[in-house]
């Protein structure tokens, strides 16, 4: 039997204090310590994400299971509501493809373009041009991808409530995160983007 002796750190007062969880001793722990295999890979984590993973589902009814019914009865910040109109509204994209990631929405909780009266379509199609100038204000993007997915199968995610979404684009911004990944890497938070498309809104 090996005799551990003094250096075992005990005492006669209680058990020994590593010096991993000593305070004095605290560093940065080194990935070659855990069980692991090399695979040459490097980890972004996006933990925010699984809000959206484990989150409730949205619904198909008006109210409070859809996200785009909800968000214009919060504050502006709590809502990430960058611009109010009378018919519609702007708002971020909580999973935003590129910084500056913003959707245009009806309030009312209509699922198709070709649904909404004169009134919204007008609203809609100024609020979309509103946007496109104060993102070029805020950022100067290269260009813009604009789309609706109408209905689940062409890929809505609230297939029940219309939302066009304006997606700010620069040369480069597309690398094998996204395509190989499913993971899009993103420079800036979503309340400051917010901020600052807001202060480059085109006035009324």
């Amino acid at each position: 039997m090996t005799d551990q002796g003094s250096d075992s750190g005990a005492s006669e007062t209680g058990p020994a204090v590593s010096p991993a969880v000593d305070a004095q001793h605290a560093r940065l722990e080194d990935h070659a310590d855990f069980a692991h295999v090399d695979d040459g890979f490097q980890r972004l984590w996006t933990p925010h994400r699984m809000a959206y993973i484990v989150g409730d589902r949205p619904t198909d009814e008006p109210g409070s299971g859809c996200p785009f019914c909800t968000a214009p009865d919060k504050s502006d910040d709590e809502g990430l509501i960058v611009h109010r109109g009378t018919h519609c509204y702007v708002v971020m994209n909580l999973f935003p493809y590129n910084p500056g990631h913003l959707l245009v929405c009806p309030y009312r909780h209509v699922s198709l373009y070709v649904d909404l009266t004169d009134e919204e379509t007008e609203e809609f199609t100024a609020l979309t041009k509103d946007a496109i100038r104060a993102l070029e204000a805020a950022s100067g993007p290269h260009g813009f991808n604009l789309g609706m997915n109408q209905g689940a199968v062409a890929g809505a995610g609230v297939a029940a409530h219309l939302h066009q979404h304006i997606v700010p684009r620069w040369g480069g911004d597309s690398n094998f995160l996204p395509i190989v990944g499913q993971t899009k890497a993103l420079p800036v938070l979503l309340e400051d983007t917010r901020q600052r498309v807001v202060a480059a809104w085109p006035p009324t």
